[in-house]
């Protein structure tokens, strides 16, 4: 059972406190568990998982939070390796790889080759012959160059409209024209500037050469779609339980750091009001930049502000269970919305179509995801007008007007940090501190990447680094 804040405590001394129980924290936590540390998590709400939360009811298993992740580096591998016996790794369905992009009154799937390339309506004409010079243009001039002008300069604007900005939406929920590339999409900035261009990046890497800098296990690296079997909370589960549930506390309110001659304090209150203080050599926040000024207050003004003023995108997802499915074929993996469309949904996804036993037979679940940087307004929605809105997108996107069996709303006010222009003094911002304060590690989605990969490889990185292997 994880501690609640209400259990009694005395000072305890650590000798490394996590602050935050997401998949960062926990992640973080348990590697450094391996390695012999003794290590407290603290978590302000009454639950761990931060965004990862499973729900199974009425014959449905829906996640609240994210839905998928992708194999996309060595560390998210190998964890899930070691964690095999507490919670199996679930492929998606190899028969729905396909991925939609909604244009004009329909969807049409992108293309996943040559062939369909060149014969998709997604692109122009005009286009599709400007990839023939691709390989040849000049690398841009300017660092902070945006997603969507690194694309049109290379690739042109239907490949921004109806492929890059669908993307956009579905990773960052975000907007190409405010995201810096060499932060938001890093590997992509770098087949052109390690490479020369997308098209010579793209061929190299899969002829194996290697840019200045090479990819450590990339053969080992699948880039598949996963979930876990029973839902993502089961992930989240294995590592409270490898951490050790009495090495959690959750319910922690005004959580606090100051550095101290030994180290460092970490204070937070009880749901009782009592004041609880941890000491410990090293803390590793991984919270989001909008709560920092209150948990380390010694940081310059200046500082505080560059990491408070993280932007993150506003996103409502909703759930939607139908038990007997009379839309489309949910043959994919599920579709996105073009900017460009005059839609009110960023796009659907099908969970029932990628992972087994989320719906019943002949039913479906559905994930609709509102809001984000191109509606933001949508957040201050009731909950009866996203319902109203979501049914009503459903019924022509896929071609069903049936009452739902299920449909729970959820929230998120600050769901995918953005980065954007202000990514580059964050990025500083934090590196100042940390070299500032020694033993005190920002850490989280405000660096480092926004997927679960990146999350797990990012705290075996930092735990790593403290454990000094």
């Amino acid at each position: 059972m994880i501690w609640n804040s209400q259990n009694n405590f005395n000072r305890m001394k650590k000798d490394v406190v996590v602050i935050g129980a997401g998949l960062t924290g926990l992640t973080l936590a348990y590697y450094m568990k391996k390695e012999g540390k003794n290590v407290l998590v603290i978590e302000k709400s009454a639950r761990i998982g931060g965004v990862i939360e499973t729900i199974t009811e009425d014959e449905f298993t829906y996640e609240c939070g994210p839905s998928t992740g992708v194999l996309g580096s060595i560390e998210i591998i190998e964890l899930f390796h070691e964690l095999a016996s507490k919670c199996k790794l679930q492929i998606a369905n190899q028969d729905a790889k396909k991925r939609l992009i909604w244009k004009t009154t329909r969807w049409h799937a992108l293309p996943s080759g040559l062939m369909s390339a060149i014969g998709t309506t997604l692109f122009s004409w005009y286009d599709k012959f400007r990839i023939l010079g691709e390989p040849f243009r000049p690398k841009g001039g300017s660092p902070d160059e945006s997603v969507a002008d690194m694309v049109v300069r290379r690739l042109g604007k239907s490949f921004l409209h109806y492929a890059v900005d669908p993307f956009i939406s579905g990773v960052y929920a975000g907007d190409p024209e405010k995201l810096i590339t060499r932060h938001a999409l890093p590997k992509l900035y770098n087949l052109e500037n390690s490479y020369g261009g997308f098209v010579k990046g793209t061929i190299a890497i899969h002829k194996g050469v290697k840019p200045d800098k090479p990819y450590s296990h990339k053969h080992k690296v699948t880039r598949e779609v996963f979930s876990v079997q029973g839902g993502l909370k089961n992930l989240i589960q294995a590592l409270a339980t490898e951490i050790g549930e009495e090495n959690i506390i959750t319910s922690c309110q005004q959580a606090q750091i100051q550095p101290v001659a030994s180290g460092f304090t970490t204070q937070f209150s009880t749901l009782n009001s009592e004041l609880i203080t941890i000491n410990s050599t090293n803390v590793v926040s991984t919270i989001g930049g909008f709560a920092l000024p209150e948990l380390i207050p010694f940081a310059t003004d200046e500082q505080l502000f560059h990491l408070s003023d993280t932007t993150y995108a506003p996103v409502i997802q909703v759930a939607v269970g139908y038990k007997n499915w009379l839309g489309i074929k949910l043959d994919a993996f599920g579709g996105l919305i073009s900017s460009k469309a005059n839609r009110q949904i960023l796009g659907v996804l099908f969970p029932s179509a990628i992972f087994a036993q989320r719906a019943p037979e002949n039913g479906a679940m559905l994930s609709v995801f509102v809001g984000g940087m191109r509606k933001p307004e949508s957040i201050l929605l009731s909950d009866e007008e996203i319902k109203k809105l979501v049914l009503s997108e459903l019924e022509i996107t896929m071609k069903t007007n049936a009452e739902p069996d299920l449909i729970r709303i959820f929230r998120y006010q600050h769901a995918i940090a953005q980065y954007d222009i202000k990514s580059e003094d964050r990025k500083n911002t934090i590196s100042a501190i940390e070299s500032a304060y020694p033993g005190l590690v920002l850490a989280g989605s405000i660096r480092d990447g926004i997927g679960m990969s990146d999350r797990v490889k990012q705290a075996k990185s930092i735990a790593l680094k403290i454990c000094d292997l």
